[in-house]
């Protein structure tokens, strides 16, 4: 994937990202944090050399990655790799089970490919969890169609529903 290469970050973004960074290699945040603090995990913001520095890896290493398709970097138009903060996560829990596990690098693409597919599923059940949690229920229609209808609405509808069969 090309992207533009005009956008410039400003120095307090860019040094978020940094700093995001590190704390994903070390292990002192995820990917949902990052989510949380408004971080864009999949802005390339990150050099080849940046990357590897960051993920202590090098950088032949991550050229290797990306030609064997591993860890595929998003492109300049010039075709510079940039690295995201998905990537370095990516980077660095692919080295960690390279060299501290010894699995081979089809067994690290599957393992990256059902953790992502792991955490997008995370993702889907807080979404739905802060929706049940918030000011929505369902109700089906006489027709049978399932409605959203705010709690308050809900609790009135049954409120009135129990004198109503009270009666």
């Amino acid at each position: 994937m090309v992207y533009q290469q005009h956008i410039r970050l400003a120095p307090q973004v860019r040094k978020a990202y940094e700093a995001a960074a590190e704390a994903l290699v070390s292990g002192r945040i995820t990917l949902d944090v990052v989510d949380e603090f408004g971080l864009n995990a999949d802005f390339p913001v990150f050099s080849v050399g940046q990357a590897a520095l960051v993920a202590d890896i090098h950088p032949q290493t991550l050229r290797q990655y990306d030609r064997l398709g591993l860890i595929v970097p998003q492109r300049t138009a010039g075709g510079a790799r940039r690295y995201s903060l998905r990537d370095i996560e990516r980077l660095s829990q692919a080295q960690h089970m390279s060299q501290d596990e010894s699995i081979n690098l089809a067994g690290i693409t599957r393992i990256l490919q059902l953790m992502e597919e792991n955490r997008q599923l995370r993702r889907q059940v807080m979404q739905l969890r802060r929706r049940m949690e918030g000011s929505f229920v369902f109700q089906a229609d006489s027709d049978g169609e399932v409605t959203e209808v705010q709690r308050r609405q809900a609790r009135r509808r049954t409120h009135a529903m129990l004198q109503i069969t009270a009666q």
